[in-house]
């Protein structure tokens, strides 16, 4: 796919469907009280306008066709988190509106909904195998066996569950905002603390969903490194024994700030289990293909 291919070529080459669960009710968003996809931080930074947010990579753990809904939490313990994010043209500062935006993250334990039998990250969290004892006696033989590292060949896995707990879609408006209702992810071996999001473009809301456009960014969201000290004291965060990965050390994170996903916080340092507000402003190029 090229950058001079017109919009319905995309489509046509990059159908996405988006199925709405059926029954699910949209609920009002909020950490404390209601918060709604039309209402505005008073203390919002500004848009970083002619600024393109990072372009990171998907990982393993993408499903398309997830849930058409605000809230995504499904009982899934944890601090609550109200995350706004807007979306911006970042060569015009206009809003992009009607765009389909994707999130989903581990849980509290550091695992992916439909992954549950990977673990915590596709491998740490799960009991270990105890190391083998005595010498080789011969070269090995054959394939090997057993699950193939996360990512495999082509950096996505299977499902393995048809859970769906902590992902969901939702619809930017006319300012370009769009809120979601979760709870604060936790962490899993080799990875710090982030959310997956993804913004589709050029498509169609229909009755069922969102239907062909292409995906205009693929991004990771970040939380500063306090933050996550503080939740790491809370259950069910401090029951997670995986080895934490922190910021600074993360692999991914591209280490420039809110340009890279860094998220801006605002909760109470004393009581950060009572909830956290999360926002960001993703400045993207609607005119191309980013999929991480």
């Amino acid at each position: 796919m090229t950058d001079t291919q017109t919009p319905e070529e995309r489509r046509k080459l990059a159908r996405r469907t988006v199925l709405a669960a059926s029954g699910v009710a949209v609920t009002a968003i909020g950490v404390g009280g209601a918060f709604t996809a039309g209402a505005e931080a008073s203390d919002r930074e500004d848009d970083a306008c002619y600024t393109l947010t990072s372009e990171l990579v998907e990982g393993p753990y993408y499903i398309d066709a997830d849930k058409i809904r605000q809230d995504v939490t499904e009982g899934q313990a944890g601090i609550p988190l109200a995350l706004r994010l807007k979306v911006i043209d970042a060569e015009t500062c206009r809003p992009v509106r009607n765009a389909a935006v994707d999130i989903w993250h581990c849980n509290a334990t550091g695992v992916y909904s439909g992954y549950d039998e990977m673990g915590s990250g596709g491998g740490g969290g799960g009991p270990s195998a105890p190391p083998p004892s005595g010498t080789p006696t011969d070269s090995p033989t054959g394939a090997p066996t057993g699950s193939p590292p996360p990512g495999g060949a082509d950096g996505h896995q299977e499902p393995t569950d048809d859970k769906r707990y902590l992902r969901g879609t939702w619809r930017t408006d006319r300012h370009g905002d769009v809120a979601f209702r979760t709870v604060l992810p936790g962490w899993y071996q080799g990875r710090c603390v982030h959310i997956h999001v993804k913004v589709h473009v050029d498509g169609v809301w229909t009755d069922a969903g969102y239907e062909g456009g292409h995906t205009c960014h693929t991004g990771q969201l970040f939380f500063d490194e306090r933050s996550v000290l503080l939740t790491a004291a809370v259950e069910p965060y401090a029951s997670n024994t995986t080895t934490r990965t922190t910021l600074d050390e993360d692999g991914i994170y591209p280490g420039n700030g809110h340009e890279g996903g860094l998220l801006y916080l605002d909760y109470d340092h004393r009581r950060i289990a009572r909830g956290v507000h999360a926002r960001l402003t993703l400045g993207v190029t609607p005119e191309q293909t980013h999929d991480g």
